[in-house]
């Protein structure tokens, strides 16, 4: 069963989600970020989180500032915004879907899986599970490096990826190469599940080796083999979920009984 909700980002305007909630016996509750230009429909998010509530823990995923069915700009997005956005969202489900406890596990795809690492702590979670992600965020300047000496020189350009024309503005630019992921990797304090494909064209296999590195145990590493960056062939992202439902199964919250 999916439900639509909105709830206000951390900059103002609405961002739109989807829960996907168990038809069964809910184990526990999650939480989705998707990769830098993506969405919540993404195959990567909309599969991993079906198979998630098919297996028993309800997720939201929702689209970040200027995607999808979000308000506002994308260029006024940055790495700082999508982990802010990420914890307002964790703090939706707390109040709205939970009960009161926060969702238990926080997924990430690309560079959704550095975000929900930056955001786990603040977000109350008790496990986080990275899908193809960077170590470094600001790895996403790559997509648009051609655009960037237009960007810092005039303050924005416009960006045409994926059929979309997204707004590359100087602060988010700025904001991306400001990033630090891998003292927020150290001081993370809870289960990290690293997955990634061996054969990942986009964020490179290296990637993986670096955020288990700096890591602290308990950590786990998955290879997906024969996995795409995007999840996109059959049956890719179903596995990678099932492997997240597995391992996450210890450090699910059951939620409380309404009380309304």
């Amino acid at each position: 069963m999916a439900e639509r909700v909105t709830f206000p980002s951390s900059t103002g305007p609405l961002l739109a989600g989807i829960v996907d909630r168990p038809e069964g016996e809910v184990r526990g509750w999650g939480l989705f970020a998707h990769g830098f230009t993506l969405g919540k429909d993404s195959p990567a998010a909309a599969r991993i989180c079906k198979q998630l509530a098919a297996e028993g823990v309800g997720m939201l995923r929702f689209d970040n500032l200027g995607l999808g069915d979000s308000e506002g700009d994308w260029g006024d997005g940055s790495f700082t915004v999508k982990v802010a956005d990420t914890v307002l969202a964790a703090r939706f489900m707390t109040e709205h879907l939970t009960h009161g406890d926060p969702p238990s596990l926080l997924v990430g795809h690309s560079w959704g899986g550095a975000a929900v690492i930056a955001a786990a702590q603040e977000a109350g979670a008790r496990a986080v599970a990275s899908v193809c992600a960077p170590f470094d965020p600001s790895h996403a300047e790559h997509q648009y490096d051609d655009l960037v000496d237009q960007v810092l020189a005039e303050g924005n350009a416009v960006w045409q990826v994926g059929g979309k024309r997204l707004n590359l503005k100087r602060g988010m630019v700025e904001d991306v190469r400001d990033a630090d992921l891998e003292n927020r990797i150290a001081d993370l304090g809870l289960p990290l599940l690293v997955m990634h494909s061996p054969t990942d064209r986009v964020v490179g296999i290296e990637n993986a080796s670096q955020i288990f590195a700096a890591a602290r145990h308990p950590r786990s590493f998955v290879a997906l083999e024969g996995s795409d960056h995007l999840l996109t062939a059959p049956g890719q992202a179903k596995r990678a979920a099932r492997i997240v439902s597995a391992w996450a199964d210890p450090y699910l919250v059951r939620p409380r009984p309404s009380s309304r």
